[in-house]
């Protein structure tokens, strides 16, 4: 009899335990439900997870006894009333972290507004404070390349930003927009930004920045080895698995944390087996500074092999082809780069916008004439970028418009075409104008440029088998 007694309330205890855990679960679950957006349902569980596990604790304590205590007694025969109360989630540990600073690398043809908007960060009394504030206003005409830094909070909203705003690259001056009691204001700030030299080395097994990733290269680096190659390297179609690369960046610390990542120094990309090597150097005499080759050519050809970053091509340059529209063989003068509608497209070369505007089965439709009767079309354009108009020059790698699917188009895509004096020829096999190598006095400190950063990624990469031996 005695046996069955404590069996009895051995069940009674686990029972109105379990019941009072669930109590707790919900309420602390109601807390976190009104404290947090539905988005956060993660973060929401870690405090249902505060609130409940020492409860839990204490039921798995109470269930494993049977004797008659006065807690036990109290839990058996008492009505429990459970009050949620404010959880302070600095003083539990729980959210103190900020998960929510996030940097982009800003494009040609970005804009503040739309570029916080593809970060997902809400913009209200931003426009007041670009239109009004003299500081602000540097922020209209963002510098493609640079790395907006922002923080949100949990609900989207703008605390702060900070873009660096000096053209020089070694400058630490940037703006700073922050929130102070409610109000957007901006101001110039030093941030004391340290450099580091960084080596990273990779291999392709399925896609460049899978394999940066996996280096622990940042995808701004990755960014920049396909602008260094984008005149040597076609990174839709002849990237293989197998390739590898290395390079030397400058990594900028603040307060001993790396901030982000700043230039590319050195890379060498082995590509079907053929190594490309690029350098960066500032040669005197008035020439931009910029990546050349061994040979002391610059790597900034005449034109680009592509005008995507990254798609794949869905139609070459032939002279018979079925439309797929008009149900008919005809010659098709260009090549297709299949993405994604909003992809940007880049003006391969430098020129002059010959025209803008909708032109029959291409659509929004971009022509572009370059130097020595060289001209190029872009076409089924979803929208043309800032200020491409007739008579506006463009830059090599400018933002001229967006992939989309106007005019004769099955798909978003883009329909490249390259001419000379009008003449279609084919994007892909059109040979490309090298520049005039360095001159003497260049070349010479050029080389001395090299042989060290060379010797930098020879000494990284004995370190990196020795240890990995």
């Amino acid at each position: 009899m005695m046996l069955q007694n404590l069996l009895e309330r051995a069940i009674a205890a686990c029972d109105h335990g379990f019941s009072f855990a669930r109590r707790v679960i919900q309420s602390g679950w109601q807390y976190a439900d009104s404290a947090l957006p539905q988005s956060h349902n993660h973060r929401k569980w870690v405090i249902v997870g505060v609130f409940s596990f020492p409860i839990l604790g204490a039921v798995v304590a109470i269930a494993g006894s049977v004797q008659n205590s006065p807690v036990d007694s109290a839990l058996i025969n008492s009505e429990v009333v459970v009050e949620a109360v404010e959880l302070n989630l600095a003083d539990q540990g729980v959210y103190t972290f900020d998960p929510l600073v996030a940097e982009e690398r800003i494009r040609r043809g970005d804009t503040l507004v739309g570029l916080l908007e593809r970060m997902g960060v809400n913009t209200a009394g931003l426009a007041v404070l670009l239109s009004q504030d003299k500081i602000a206003r540097n922020l209209v005409n963002l510098r493609a390349g640079r790395v907006l830094t922002v923080q949100q909070t949990a609900d989207g909203d703008l605390e702060w930003l900070r873009y660096k705003s000096a053209v020089d690259e070694d400058s630490q001056e940037s703006i700073l927009v922050q929130k102070v009691n409610g109000r957007f204001v901006a101001k110039m700030e030093s941030v004391n930004f340290e450099k580091q030299i960084v080596f990273r080395s990779g291999r392709i097994e399925s896609s460049l920045f899978a394999a940066a990733d996996k280096a622990g290269v940042p995808d701004s680096v990755a960014i920049q080895l396909t602008e260094i190659f984008g005149s040597d390297i076609d990174f839709h179609r002849e990237l293989k698995r197998g390739d590898e690369f290395k390079v030397v960046y400058e990594d900028l610390t603040l307060e001993g944390r790396s901030a982000r990542a700043g230039r590319v120094l050195a890379v060498e990309f082995v590509n079907d087996s053929k190594p490309h090597k690029a350098y960066w150097f500032a040669p005197g005499g008035g020439r931009t500074a910029g990546y050349y080759n061994e040979e002391g050519r610059s790597l900034k050809k005449s034109f680009l092999r592509s005008p995507l970053a990254f798609s794949r091509i869905s139609s070459g340059f032939t002279p018979r082809r079925f439309h797929p529209i008009q149900q008919r063989w005809k010659a098709h003068n260009g090549v297709d780069y299949a993405a994604p509608t909003g992809t940007p497209i880049m003006a391969t070369a430098s020129g002059t916008v010959k025209f803008s505007g909708w032109q029959n089965g291409y659509g929004n439709f971009v022509e572009i004439q370059h130097h020595s009767g060289y001209s190029t079309a872009y076409a089924h354009l979803s929208r043309f970028g800032r200020g491409v108009k007739v008579g506006q020059k463009v830059e090599q790698g400018d933002v001229i418009g967006y992939v989309g699917a106007t005019g004769w188009a099955t798909g978003p895509h883009l329909h490249y075409e390259f001419r000379v004096n009008r003449v279609p020829k084919n994007p892909l096999s059109v040979n490309v104008a090298q520049t005039e190598p360095l001159d003497r006095r260049s070349f010479g400190e050029f080389k001395r440029v090299q042989l060290a950063l060379d010797r930098r990624m020879e000494l990284a990469t004995a370190q990196r088998l020795a240890r990995a031996q």
